[in-house]
């Protein structure tokens, strides 16, 4: 009532002078339910009854309590006349809402959520709000987030809500069609918050309680709020938009899957048994015993399992397909003394089947997994990597490989993604030399004639710094990109050490804190042993990260670093929550051709998880779509010497959530982003209308029976010497026969 009669008295004696606007401003949350039942959508529209309508309801509809607060509270509710009705409604000229700085974020009595879930979805409370009170115009007069108390100058957590809260209320202007006019952050400075005190601060500018002067420092999220307002909200960055163009002719289009379905189930027609068929009475095959037929050599064609999966390559047209050998099946005591020949020649006939229709094989020969990180159980047990035996194990393994593989497989991988995570700097350290000495063996041994390359293959995820602003946040992605993968890069690909920068770092903190972790030191013989030992810079890419120095939250902080990992929450992410952010490959190959120049890059493996309830992939679709598009930009604008792409993961047998072939009850059946991927793979990118014509030369092997006979050129010369022979063999028997036909 006392804002009413306020509001008439300005309405009837200052308005048409002073020509202004008067309002109340109200406090909301935003409540969902706990499960879609009729009840529990009831229950959230009696919390914000209860919350907003008490006052909103009076004022913008009937003047009148919500029915629901009248129902539940009865006679405790006081009674409105109808005059004080009349008097009371339509008393504000717009909206005013204040969203998360006093009732939202846990702050609101456990009582007033009736025992459904608080959100902080402001969109949602806008879109309510103009659904509930006839689309009044709305100005949010106050809105924030806010950080731990000990936080700084650089609030990136308190930017990233920032964000996400008006590009909430930004789509509620373009797309709910909610009128709102006007936006405030809460608040100007740091201050006393109420019962929670000075634990935590809301402010743009930083004040430090313990000085004497109090003085004022700007935030980060100051220089954020400064620039949005200067853009006027989010308008879309050249550099983010996509591009027409196409990759070079000879570009590598694959698809990753880390284990391939190996079954080597022998066929019927090696069985040397007889059978009879009971077609009268049991009608089953009677084994006749003591008769048996002549046993035949094995071949490819035996392993049915073999056909399904080049079917769906070709269905895919990708021209190169990546797997990874399984050292502990293959050599089970992790040496020569036991083989598993028939999986061997498995992973040959696979080899071939593939280079039969046109597909490269590309291949890992070893990739660590949960179990004994997928190594021999001798060399598992006794230290793995940290034990300098097995570099000799995994050079001998390698050796093998070449061998019985080397003729199919021209593309090899030595190490597909070591984590580094799981990685002890000794263990990384004989890593690294096995790798060298693997390389160096196919380079002495069996390059020239097999003619082949080989490197290793790194994950190497994208950090980009929290507060774009901030020297420090920038210091620290640049840290974590040298453990994460200078590492292992910098010795092979760089100067044949680790980086500067891991050891400066490790020197401090192990004289600083307890910590005793020395990063080993390479002879000079072994410096030029590692350095060069690449063809080429293979990379697995599928996220980004934002990291920063400020400690704000201890599950996500890397003490031994001194870095906070932080979710940026507009961003889209997948249900496993990795982030779907495409400029990070970009960012990730640029800053591979600085650091390593102009080396030949593979992205071997780019994917993201789906939810498999979800018929239309839609994720992946935008994901392929635009990553893809990305490298198109780091090929084209920024001259990385980019050769190949492929996508993780081939299916959802080997790689559940990630395939691009869905797998239930024997059956693969492609998924939309499958076709998509294929579309972009035979229009060998983005071409556009003035996209010029790339001509490239008529691959030779472009029929499956060209192959057949070009690695048989000795059978070939054979039969064409016979052929001929049997030409001039005809020639003379018909010459001679009618030489003596005229003599008769």
């Amino acid at each position: 009532q006392a804002h009413a009669k306020v509001w008439h008295l300005y309405n009837d004696h200052f308005r048409p002078t002073q020509r202004g606007k008067v309002s109340i401003a109200l406090s909301s949350h935003w409540i969902k339910p706990q499960r879609m039942t009729e009840k529990n959508i009831k229950e959230c529209q009696k919390s914000l009854d209860f919350v907003l309508g008490w006052f909103a309801k009076p004022i913008f509809i009937d003047g009148d309590y919500p029915d629901s607060m009248r129902s539940n509270l009865s006679s405790l509710l006081p009674e409105f006349s109808e005059a004080e009705k009349k008097y009371i409604k339509g008393t504000a000229d717009f909206f005013a809402l204040s969203f998360g700085a006093t009732l939202s974020f846990q702050l609101l009595d456990s009582h007033m959520k009736f025992q459904q879930l608080e959100s902080i979805s402001l969109r949602q409370l806008l879109y309510w709000i103009r659904s509930e009170y006839n689309n009044p115009k709305i100005f949010i007069v106050e809105n924030s987030w806010f950080v731990s108390g000990s936080t700084k100058r650089d609030d990136a957590k308190y930017i990233y809500y920032l964000k996400k809260f008006i590009m909430e209320t930004l789509k509620a202007i373009r797309y709910d069609g909610v009128n709102v006019f006007g936006y405030t952050v809460w608040s100007l400075l740091d201050g006393f918050e109420w019962h929670r005190g000075y634990s935590i601060r809301r402010g743009l500018f930083y004040v430090d309680f313990q000085s004497h002067d109090k003085k004022l420092m700007p935030k980060s999220s100051v220089l954020f709020y400064q620039k949005l307002i200067e853009k006027n909200g989010f308008p879309p960055l050249p550099e983010n938009q996509p591009i027409e163009g196409v990759f070079p002719c000879d570009f590598a289009w694959g698809i990753v899957d880390n284990y391939i379905q190996v079954d080597t189930t022998p066929t019927q027609f090696l069985d040397c048994n007889v059978y009879v068929w009971d077609v009268h009475q049991t009608k089953k095959l009677i084994k006749v015993d003591g008769v048996f037929t002549s046993k035949r050599k094995r071949h490819c064609v035996d392993f049915a399992a073999i056909r399904l999966q080049i079917s769906l390559l070709q269905e895919m047209h990708v021209t190169h397909f990546h797997f990874s050998l399984k050292w502990s099946l293959i050599l089970p005591f992790g040496n020569l003394s036991l083989i598993n020949h028939t999986l061997v020649h498995y992973y040959q006939c696979f080899a071939s089947e593939l280079l039969r229709v046109n597909v490269t094989p590309v291949v890992a020969l070893w990739q660590p997994m949960a179990e004994n990180q997928e190594l021999p159980v001798p060399l598992a047990k006794y230290g793995a990597w940290e034990n300098p035996e097995t570099i000799k194990a995994f050079v001998e393994y390698a050796k093998f490989c070449f061998t019985s593989l080397g003729d199919h497989v021209k593309f090899w991988i030595t190490m597909n993604e070591p984590s580094v995570k799981n990685l002890t700097y000794t263990a990384g350290h004989n890593l690294l030399k096995a790798h060298a000495k693997a390389w160096h063996l196919y380079d002495k041994e069996f390059r020239r004639s097999q003619k082949g390359k080989i490197s290793i293959a790194l994950q190497a995820d994208w950090v980009e710094p929290a507060c774009p602003f901030s020297k420090n946040d920038q210091e620290v992605a640049d840290r974590i990109l040298e453990f994460d993968i200078g590492w292992l890069a910098e010795p092979i690909f760089g100067n044949g050490d680790y980086p500067q920068v891991m050891r400066a770092w490790l020197h401090r903190r192990n004289s600083v804190d307890l910590y005793n972790f020395q990063l080993p030191y390479f002879s000079e013989d072994e410096k030029k042993l590692i350095q060069g030992s690449f063809d080429f810079f293979a990379l697995s890419h599928y996220t980004t990260t934002l990291v920063g120095w400020e400690k704000e939250d201890a599950l996500k902080y890397d003490h031994f670093l001194e870095v906070q990992m932080i979710n940026d929450i507009t961003w889209l992410h997948s249900p496993n929550r990795a982030a779907v952010v495409p400029w990070g490959l970009r960012k990730l190959l640029k800053w591979v051709k600085s650091k390593y120049g102009d080396v030949p890059v593979y992205v071997l493996a780019n994917g993201i998880d789906d939810d498999q309830n979800v018929v239309h992939d839609k994720l992946r679709v935008y994901y392929i779509q635009n990553y893809i598009n990305e490298a198109l930009k780091a090929y084209t604008l920024d001259n990385v010497n980019l050769q190949g792409y492929f996508v993780y993961s081939f299916n959802d047998k080997t790689a559940p959530k990630y395939g691009l072939y869905s797998y239930v009850a024997n059956h693969y059946e492609p998924k939309p982003s499958m076709k998509h991927y294929r579309e972009i793979i035979d229009k060998n990118g983005f071409p556009g209308p003035e996209t010029p014509e790339l001509l490239c030369p008529e691959d030779m092997a472009s029929c499956p029976e060209c192959h057949f006979f070009r690695t048989r050129k000795s059978l070939l010369a054979f039969v064409s010497f016979i052929f001929v022979a049997f030409i001039v063999t005809i020639f003379f028997i018909t010459y001679y026969s009618k030489r003596v036909e005229r003599r008769y």
